[in-house]
């Protein structure tokens, strides 16, 4: 990933990293320097020479990188003269824009005229608005309009949970988008940085699903309407089904993001043992299906945690470790809760929910 860009003599000075214990660095697009370096983070030096009028300048670049937390301290030093001296943390990395490579020249063709028509017309609002109607019309056909309209109100409170995260972290976001068949999609214009963002992004769909949940059922003990129940307990099925641990469901990100964090046999054994104790759980309360699936994504972390040092972006701290697991528990666990006391009312309708995840 990219730890570093700053000015030097009229060109961009780039390091790159990872965890795996390499350091590469790049003046423009040219690797002036490449090291291999401490994966628990430790003092670094690249040194290179430039021409110039004057003759060779020496560069060096000094300093210390620390991952978890992350903390990048650095010293620029040309022709033995200081020219940058700075520390940068998480948020540093955080709010950092991606760059974009140059843009090509553009060359007139029927196809690529064909190629930019088709993107402004997947830009233009219509297609929101034909995606939602035939989102409707589809839902309607499969249950019923009214089921239709609760369904989609769902959907489209849970991918506000993403907008918002997006919104936090000043991400760009092209809007919500229904899929017939599918379910919804929010979508960004900005890439992420850092895992964190990820975990955030992906978790508050459900997150605010399970408010929404908790806010129908609330309403269904105040009034005995029962479409306020079954709006709660399918929304919660909606919901805890995408945060099953496998890619690209939500809580597959959340497994992932973790999974590439962890940096110690402890933290690797302890998300083992904590998944187990979720699949142990979801048998206990009779949820085979769930604690099935649960077991099938917790199988995936010893393989993400091989895979570890492979992601380009800043992984999570100790601290962001433990926040994003119990995040997840407690989101998982109170959509399997709604479920559970729904489930236990005697209406057959309200019960599909339970059944299902027994089965």
């Amino acid at each position: 990933m990219q730890l570093l860009e700053i000015d030097c003599l009229g060109k961009k000075l780039r390091l790159e990293g990872s965890m795996a214990g390499w350091q590469a660095l790049f003046w423009d697009d040219q690797c002036v320097s490449q090291i291999n370096a401490n994966a628990d983070g430790d003092e670094f030096s690249h040194k290179f020479s430039l021409q110039s009028e004057q003759g060779e300048l020496p560069v060096e670049l000094n300093g210390s990188l620390q991952w978890q937390p992350f903390a990048l301290q650095f010293q620029l030093l040309v022709n033995n003269e200081r020219l940058h001296d700075n520390t940068l943390h998480e948020k540093d990395i955080e709010q950092r824009k991606i760059t974009q490579g140059t843009k090509q020249p553009i060359k007139f063709s029927f196809i690529g005229m064909a190629g930019l028509g088709l993107k402004l017309f997947k830009s233009a609002k219509v297609i929101k608005v034909l995606f939602a109607a035939g989102s409707l019309a589809a839902y309607s056909w499969l249950f019923s309009i009214e089921f239709a309209i609760a369904l989609i109100l769902c959907l489209v409170f849970h991918e506000y949970g993403h907008i918002k995260a997006m919104k936090y972290f000043g991400l760009k976001t092209k809007g919500i988008y229904l899929i017939p068949f599918v379910g919804g999609l929010a979508l960004s214009d900005d890439k992420i940085n850092t895992r964190w963002q990820d975990i955030v992004i992906s978790i508050m769909g459900p997150f605010f699903g399970l408010i929404l949940s908790i806010a129908c059922l609330i309403g269904y003990w105040l009034t005995d309407l029962e479409i306020l129940a079954g709006l709660a307990v399918f929304n919660a099925l909606l919901n805890l089904f995408n945060l099953l641990p496998i890619l690209p469901l939500d809580g597959g990100h959340v497994l992932k993001s973790i999974a590439f964090s962890i940096n110690s046999k402890v933290g690797l054994v302890a998300c083992i043992l904590g998944a187990a104790l979720g699949v142990y759980i979801s048998y206990y309360f009779g949820l085979a299906l769930l604690g099935f699936l649960l077991a099938l994504g917790s199988i995936e972390i010893f393989f993400e945690y091989k895979r570890r040092h492979l992601s380009e972006l800043l992984p999570l701290n100790r601290y962001a470790q433990i926040v994003s697991a119990l995040w997840y528990v407690l989101t998982v666990g109170g959509l399997s809760a709604i479920i559970y006391l729904v489930g236990q009312t005697g209406n057959e309708a309200l019960s599909v929910p339970l059944k299902i995840l027994g089965s």
